[in-house]
């Protein structure tokens, strides 16, 4: 019988207010986002240092670390349980970006796992260089065995399960408004943005964000209002519009005052859900007079989120 490894690729997140300066270390030593032709990692050393006191501020708010690294193991646990009771001898593993497990860490033990087949599937369902190239190059930077073993899932984005997963939450979330303004409810779907730049230079992440929006809305045959906008700009680069915070201001001067915020590039919870549109933009929602602002659960424990990785592990056997 095959013996397979599947590897699920994330960022991670710091556990604990000590580890947020190296997280960001790591992160800003990244060539796949910030590509400097010299002193990366001095540079990653400055800007860590300088914005680490700000962004731990932030995770004390959300209970002192990252919660994104217990719900990927969450989602390992649930996935591999799912595959073995469907009779599958796996092993499903986790891959962090930029804290533990790091890469280097899971690739050594599947190096020595002795698997036939090696499943690399992402945890962003949207392909863009930035976390899936990314988590595939750190990958390759580090794999040196067998590569024919390899097989890559390069996006998801409007997977039958993924989409249901997202539908379920948006029914719960609506539950939160009171009843007589549900039908009102504007849908406002928040991605990470990217910059433009990287639009131009064929990025695919962008569209795809849009095709699972209009799959989720023609799931549930366009039952409300919808709307686009992107979160978590970083620098003076042109970025993906409309922020996120812009569109709240843009919906209230519209008299649209009933807001479900619906993470969409995100399955986890984490510091840009929790913090950013949790906290951050609440204020911007309260200054500008939004009667009922909700932030959607991330899929997190979503059986049937777990499912959509099942079934694209089975479609790949």
């Amino acid at each position: 019988m095959l013996k397979t490894a599947v590897v699920l690729f994330n960022l991670g997140g710091p556990d604990s207010l000590e580890s947020v300066e190296p997280f960001l270390y790591n992160l800003f030593c990244d060539p796949d986002i910030f590509k400097l032709p010299f002193g990366q990692k001095l540079f990653a050393k400055i800007i860590s240092s300088r914005r680490s006191p700000k962004v731990v501020e932030e995770y004390k708010l959300i209970g002192g670390k990252s919660p994104l690294n217990e719900w990927t193991e969450l989602q390992r646990s649930m996935l591999e349980d799912s595959l073995r009771k469907n009779n599958y001898d796996v092993d499903v593993h986790s891959a962090m970006r930029y804290w533990k497990p790091l890469t280097q860490e899971t690739v050594i033990k599947v190096e020595n796992g002795k698997y036939n087949k090696i499943i690399l599937l992402p945890l962003y369902p949207h392909y863009s260089i930035t976390t899936t190239g990314s988590s595939f190059h750190e990958w390759k930077r580090h794999y040196t065995h067998d590569t024919s073993k390899l097989v890559y899932v390069e996006s998801y984005q409007t997977n039958e399960k993924y989409v249901a997963a997202i539908n379920e939450r948006i029914d719960d979330s609506l539950l939160k408004f009171p009843e007589e303004v549900r039908k009102d409810v504007q849908l406002v779907f928040s991605a990470h943005g990217t910059p433009v730049s990287l639009v131009k230079n064929g990025d695919p992440y962008s569209h795809q964000i849009k095709e699972t929006m209009n799959a989720v809305m023609t799931a549930r045959n366009n039952s409300h209002e919808y709307h686009l906008c992107f979160q978590s700009k970083v620098g003076p680069m042109k970025w993906l519009e409309p922020a996120t915070a812009k569109m709240i201001e843009e919906l209230a001067s519209q008299n649209k005052k009933n807001l479900l915020i619906i993470p969409v590039s995100f399955v986890s919870d984490h510091v840009e859900t929790l913090f950013e549109l949790n906290i951050e933009y609440r204020h911007v929602a309260e200054r500008v007079g939004i009667e009922n602002y909700v932030v959607m659960t991330g899929l997190n424990d979503s059986k049937l989120f777990v499912d959509a990785l099942k079934n694209i592990v089975k479609q790949k056997l």
